[in-house]
């Protein structure tokens, strides 16, 4: 029984090891290009923060600011009602 317990706690501390590499942060797409914004008549630059199942992709994996994943959540549901963009995958 005790060698269970010193397994154990021999599997939680290598877990918990801080040997992760740190990734730089990502930049939103519409900061960058001052140029570019979110509009629901360019399905293309849309179809970046939509996954395969035509669910809105968190802003953590897109690297959108607050602002502007506001801007694309409503682009996108626009585009979704005027059909340039698909509600569901096949």
């Amino acid at each position: 029984m005790n060698n269970n317990k010193s397994r154990n706690n021999m599997h939680n501390n290598s877990r918990n090891n801080n040997n992760t590499i740190l990734q730089p942060k990502k930049q939103c797409l519409f900061c960058l290009e001052k140029e570019r914004s979110a509009d629901y008549k360019d399905p293309q630059t849309l179809r970046r923060f939509i996954n395969q199942r035509a669910k809105i992709v968190q802003p953590k994996r897109t690297g959108a600011c607050a602002k502007h994943q506001r801007q694309v959540a409503s682009a996108i549901k626009r585009a979704r009602f005027m059909g340039l963009l698909p509600y569901i995958s096949k």
